[in-house]
């Protein structure tokens, strides 16, 4: 959950008091303006009372905990039982009920305000989204247990101490009992008639066994958990012998817990495989045509029907492909778009060689287009994110179920910065001209600028810092590819190229995720509509339609949330005229949180009314 304001709060406050005095006439003096109700402290004690009830449900989670720098519960993974999100929800209505009988929001300024709406927006999402919870497949080919288990240890458990290091192999054991938690889950789904796809489970068998394979499950090198934590215990300064213990603690908790815990997951995916009917979408579950529903407009935050989205695709498809041939003429192709298409697909020209050198090659150049961004960003913005942004490419035992790209969010104490990851398995399906507008998508101006800054807003209650809502963020995300043109960048016809062919990206998930979960598309129907209207290769489209299988509705979320910033700041620029400025602009929609797109009209609306004032 994600919601937030501080520059507006400003804002939103100036256009309400321009508008409470009544206007003179002409015989008695106008009446003096109502005094202003100094607020602050109702409005401090608010922020306390939200970040006291943020900070008990981080209690419920120590994977949270220590995701946000906290070592406290460092030895324990999550709770995965259903009594366990019961609890949280619970919090949570309870949270709010405290709320409403300690509050009164006549009496707090705007910002504080729009903090109590959005903590009620949350809990009513919650209690809305609870009764879908067994709808969620646990492990896909996209995100699995097996594979996020070993990302979470490596990535963000430190190891500064020997108690650290003791937590570590602590959290280790705890994976028998998470992991055998979620197996128990994965069973209960299917007793329901929840069951995944069918081509999720060799994947996520795979995926699983890369974690098993190496010392010290057997020959060879080192598994991937193994040498981090030998890694992260050599860098301790301590005796000798003290390492050997700790490596040696680390070898029985991966042969023994750790390992059962993946055994069970293996055992409940050899259990409920037969149950798989094929691949099909949310309409085959349950009550699907409901849930997808509720998945919709949680990824959206709008009340677009499933036929809407599905035409807003298609009439940008047409307007994006329309685009490319302008381009495809500027450069003197001859043929075809699809045809194109299968040039950029296939031309060596366009690709990276499929070594380690054409790897290093693919960061030397996100990170050559971000720093590009970063000097030219305070034209753009007022306020810049204080984290440092770094890429990396996706480690090698992930990289079968990893996306293409993605962003993590830095830890808040700066000890972890905020990473881009690439997923550079094969470099035979990475597109050179598309590198850029995902840097700038995953990275810079887009989430770093948006995720890393909304955690260093001062005076925003942590829920607004910390949450998020997909289509703000991933809207955000797309936005700032194509802000990177109006910062000057694409400098080549075939780099713009490469910008149009992700937004297309984002007009066939509209189409072709609607098309799954309620026009009832096959598989193969989705990624060959994907081929003949797309640029990505056949293996990203098919990997691309199975992730749409898997989280039905979040695909939705990337270009409805960028159309409504577009539209917000088209009718900004039409109504300030000269007195518009994209730094101020950026500023009302960023220094906010991430908020539902309803919030971020009306915030985008105080700032034009705020300026118009001037």
């Amino acid at each position: 959950m994600k919601h937030g304001l501080s520059l507006v709060a400003l804002l939103l406050a100036t256009a309400c008091t321009a508008t409470t005095s009544a206007p003179p006439v002409a015989v008695t003096p106008a009446p003096a303006a109502p005094a202003v109700v100094d607020t602050a402290a109702e409005d401090a004690r608010l922020t306390a009372f939200l970040d006291a009830a943020f900070d008990a449900q981080v209690a419920l989670s120590p994977q949270a905990q220590t995701s946000l720098g906290l070592k406290t519960n460092y030895d324990r993974l999550d709770d995965n039982t259903d009594a366990a999100r019961q609890r949280s929800l619970a919090l949570a209505q309870e949270q709010r009920r405290q709320m409403r009988a300690q509050f009164d929001p006549a009496r707090l300024g705007p910002s504080a305000r729009l903090s109590y709406r959005l903590f009620e927006e949350d809990v009513e999402d919650s209690e809305r989204s609870f009764q879908w919870r067994w709808h969620r497949f646990p492990a896909t080919n996209f995100s699995s247990p097996l594979g996020s288990l070993p990302v979470f240890l490596i990535n963000q458990h430190r190891v500064d101490n020997v108690s650290d290091a003791e937590a570590y192999i602590a959290r280790l054991r705890d994976a028998e009992r998470a992991l055998g938690e979620v197996a128990a889950n994965m069973r209960h789904q299917a007793s329901l008639g929840i069951v995944p796809p069918a081509f999720n489970f060799a994947p996520v068998r795979a995926d699983g066994r890369r974690i098993l394979t190496g010392a010290p499950f057997g020959e060879g090198p080192d598994s991937a958990v193994f040498a981090d934590f030998k890694r992260k215990v050599d860098r301790l300064e301590i005796a000798q012998s003290e390492k050997d213990r700790l490596i040696a603690s680390a070898r029985e908790a991966l042969t023994g817990p750790f390992r059962r815990g993946y055994e069970q997951v293996f055992a409940a995916l050899d259990a409920i495989e037969p149950q798989a009917r094929g691949n099909n979408g949310a309409w085959s579950l349950p009550d699907g045509a409901a849930y997808y529903a509720e998945r919709l407009r949680a990824q959206t935050t709008t009340d677009l029907s499933a036929d809407q989205i599905h035409r807003i695709g298609l009439d940008n498809v047409a307007r994006i492909h329309t685009e490319m041939r302008a381009i495809q003429s500027q450069v003197g192709f001859q043929g075809t778009l699809q045809q194109f298409f299968e040039h950029i697909r296939t031309d060596a020209q366009f690709k990276y060689p499929n070594t380690d050198a054409g790897r290093e090659q693919y960061l030397a150049d996100a990170r050559a287009f971000i720093a590009q961004v970063m000097e030219a960003a305070p034209r753009y913005f007022r306020r810049l994110p204080q984290a440092p942004l770094e890429v990396r490419a996706v480690e090698p035992f992930r990289q079968a179920t990893a996306a293409v790209a993605f962003y993590n969010q830095p830890a808040p104490d700066g000890s972890r910065p905020g990473i881009y990851y690439v997923n550079l398995a094969d470099m035979t399906q990475v597109l050179r001209p598309q590198v850029e507008a995902i840097s700038y998508h995953e990275g810079a101006p887009g989430h770093h600028f948006q995720i890393a800054l909304a955690q260093e807003l001062p005076g925003l209650p942590k829920f607004r810092r910390f949450g998020g809502n997909g289509a703000y963020n991933e809207g955000w995300g797309l936005y700032a590819e194509r802000l990177g043109k109006e910062m000057g960048f694409y400098r080549e016809p075939i780099s713009d190229f490469g910008r149009l062919s992700t937004e297309l990206w984002r007009a066939i998930r509209l189409v072709v995720d609607t098309g799954i979960h309620s026009q009832r598309w096959s598989r193969e129907r989705a990624i060959d509509y994907f081929m003949e209207n797309g640029l990505l290769s056949r293996l990203d489209a098919t990997k691309e339609v199975e992730r749409y299988f898997n989280i039905p509705g979040q695909a939705t979320s990337y270009m409805i949330g960028q159309l409504k910033f577009f539209e917000l700041r088209d009718r900004a620029r039409r109504e300030l005229g000269d007195r518009f400025d994209i730094r101020d602009f950026h500023a009302a929609v960023l220094e906010n949180g991430s908020v539902p797109l309803d919030v971020l009209e009306e915030l985008v609306a105080a700032y034009i009314a705020e300026r118009r004032a001037r």
